[in-house]
């Protein structure tokens, strides 16, 4: 019985090799936990016609959208480790959901393998010009101690990136501002436009034609690096305020199921990091204010696992909590 076990084993393992050097045989499936017509969307549709090219097979578009980008990641999670179900995805359920829901069906680090970090996404701190009559961060901070109680800040969804940023900024600089969440960006730039809300914090692309209207202006850039499109606009840190809270960028990325064999995470991974580069993606990018990356699955491990404590600490500090 044991030989015939260990026979069984190398069988198995065998068997796993051989469709790893045929890998891929057939369509691969990207699952993406929003809805049709988003960022992510667009960014996957975009880089599965691009993957599509390099692997020689057809790549479709699963969009699973809810609970937070939860329900696609969990179907993800338990979905066969062949490297034919890939999860394309925003840092929403990968990085903030642990944190952030009492009940989450997926353990990030048992069950998933990273692929690779496709583009990030620097957001933009910008007031209302009316209602904010300021030109600096600093000023800014003095300006909103002036009318501590009565300022209020938007942001895209309770738990968001620019949520947790301006939680933090309002904290720890005790402004004792009032936060007004928004189902999305673009309900919530109407409001900052409007003069409904004084500030907020934003993408770029979505910022751009307000920025040069004169409607709103940019007070700072949340990232490591200035933004081309934003020469004149400095850094968080730049402005004077350096802390890592302000540098939790978005990023898109690929993530597989754990246990897929090294063989094809390899051509995955491989595929991944040269469609990133090119003309399509990097013009794809461009259009929501993202960046392109494409870092080895490695990097992008490290880079979520250096990240989460950020993270959490945000979180914790802004009270979001969804049950």
């Amino acid at each position: 019985m044991k030989w015939k076990a260990i026979a069984g084993v190398a069988m198995l393992f065998c068997g796993i090799t051989a469709r790893a050097d045929t890998y891929p045989s057939r369509p691969i499936t990207f699952v993406v936990p929003n809805a049709a017509g988003g960022a992510m969307d667009s960014i996957a549709r975009t880089m599965a016609e691009t993957m599509s090219k390099q692997l020689g097979q057809p790549i479709v578009i699963d969009n699973r959208p809810g609970a937070g980008g939860m329900l696609g990641a969990q179907y993800v999670a338990r979905a066969a480790p062949d490297g034919y179900t890939l999860l394309v995805t925003t840092s929403g359920p990968i990085l903030m959901a642990p944190f952030l829901y009492a009940r989450v069906p997926y353990d990030v680090k048992r069950d998933f393998t990273f692929v690779s970090q496709i583009c990030d996404g620097q957001l933009v701190m910008a007031v209302n010009t009316q209602k904010v009559p300021v030109k600096s961060v600093r000023e800014f901070v003095s300006w909103a101690q002036q009318h501590k109680g009565s300022v209020t800040y938007g942001s895209y969804g309770i738990g968001s990136s620019a949520h947790l940023m301006a939680a933090y900024f309002s904290e720890s600089n005790k402004l004792e501002m009032t936060h007004a969440a928004y189902k999305g960006e673009a309900p919530m730039m109407q409001d900052l436009i409007g003069g409904q809300i004084d500030w907020g914090i934003g993408t770029t692309g979505t910022l751009a034609p307000h920025l040069k209207s004169g409607r709103l202006r940019a007070l700072a850039v949340m990232g490591n690096q200035k933004l081309a499109e934003l020469p004149d606009v400095p850094t968080m840190a730049e402005a004077g305020f350096p802390g890592a809270e302000y540098r939790t960028i978005g990023w898109g990325g690929i993530l597989a199921p754990a246990n897929v064999p090294a063989p094809v995470l390899a051509k995955l991974e491989q595929a991944a990091r040269a469609a990133a580069q090119t003309t399509a993606m990097k013009a794809r990018f461009q259009v929501f204010g993202m960046q392109p990356l494409g870092t080895t699955g490695a990097d992008f491990k490290r880079d979520v696992e250096a990240t989460a404590p950020v993270v959490e600490r945000l979180v914790r500090l802004s009270g979001a909590r969804v049950e």
